[in-house]
């Protein structure tokens, strides 16, 4: 179900809780809502339609990604990024990393972990970054 994109940053702010195999249809909502953005939004994490879980979803330029409860291990490669969000109004300048190992739960809740570099590895730090309550 496409659901509407909280724009709350006192809810934002929150940090997420672990997400549990009961979460499993936020997963459904937010591809649904995702895909909905795509014009707009190539990652959305569950606080994003108003679901305090560690969820995040993105688009890899040739596939949906789901991560359930995602941590960033490592990181390395600084730079300063400018990056907009579907919560917030406006671009906004922030520190992202060119590569980064993240360990996560894949949609079948089997623990994972990957490297992962450059945009995707951008996203997947906005994303995280949401599930900590950090926003840009």
């Amino acid at each position: 179900m496409i659901k509407p994109i909280i724009r709350d940053v006192l809810f934002l702010n929150r940090k997420s809780e672990l997400a549990t195999e009961n979460d499993k249809c936020v997963i459904e909502d937010l591809l649904d809502t995702l895909k909905a953005n795509k014009e707009r939004c190539v990652g959305m994490a569950a606080n994003m339609i108003g679901v305090n879980k560690r969820i995040i979803v993105f688009n890899t330029g040739f596939m949906d990604m789901i991560m359930i409860n995602p941590v960033i291990i490592k990181k390395s490669g600084a730079y300063e990024a400018e990056e907009g969000c579907l919560s917030l109004s406006g671009i906004r300048k922030t520190t992202r990393y060119k590569n980064i190992e993240v360990e996560f739960l894949d949609i079948n809740f089997k623990r994972q972990r990957q490297k992962y570099f450059g945009e995707i590895a951008q996203i997947i730090q906005h994303e995280t970054d949401h599930c900590d309550g950090i926003l840009i």
